[in-house]
């Protein structure tokens, strides 16, 4: 009996230190070597060196004088981040869909775009498409008292190309450079 249980105890203990301890420890010494910021999280930072967030999580922004993200179904908290599971033909997603839109419509502009309608898979997404930023440019240049032209050159300075994908604008950052612009 002693000459299995030695070997598995020993190889077990062993498997432990190289998966449990080695190679974590390997992994975050690389990571932190060769992509500092994204290994501590993507954070944004305003002038003073405060935290203001992270550049992967979307966060609440509310009045007039921000660009909104798309709307959160775990209200922006990481903890409970997650899709709302709601299928289009429950009414409940219809009912929120239609309040949203009422309250974001801007007249003579058209529909609201889908994407501040609609949560992404994770509730956190922080982009939004260029439409849906230039869609609130009028109302975020009359609440800063701003001239369109410069609140768009601003949304223009941060649109991203991902390496997949469509163009997206990452709201936080925007925010942040809107808020250093007064």
């Amino acid at each position: 009996m002693a000459n299995v249980l030695r070997p598995a105890l020993s190889l077990m203990v062993l498997m432990t230190l190289i998966t449990g301890v080695a190679y974590p420890l390997a992994v975050t010494g690389i990571a932190q070597a060769v992509f500092p910021q994204q290994a501590n999280g993507s954070l944004v930072r305003d002038s003073a060196g405060q935290v203001k967030g992270s550049a992967l999580i979307a966060q609440d922004f509310t009045g007039d004088d921000w660009f909104h993200p798309r709307p959160s179904a775990g209200a922006f908290a990481t903890v409970s981040s997650s899709a709302s599971n709601l299928a289009p033909s429950n009414p409940a997603l219809a009912t929120r869909v239609k309040d949203s839109a009422a309250q974001l419509a801007v007249p003579d502009q058209g529909p609201v775009p889908m994407a501040m309608l609609t949560t992404s898979g994770s509730g956190l997404d922080p982009h939004l498409p260029p439409e849906a930023i230039r869609y609130q440019l009028v109302r975020v240049a009359a609440a800063r008292h701003l001239p369109v032209q410069t609140v768009e050159q601003l949304v223009e300075k941060h649109i991203e190309q991902p390496l997949v994908g469509p163009p997206v604008v990452n709201v936080l950052l925007l925010n942040q450079a809107l808020a250093q612009l007064q």
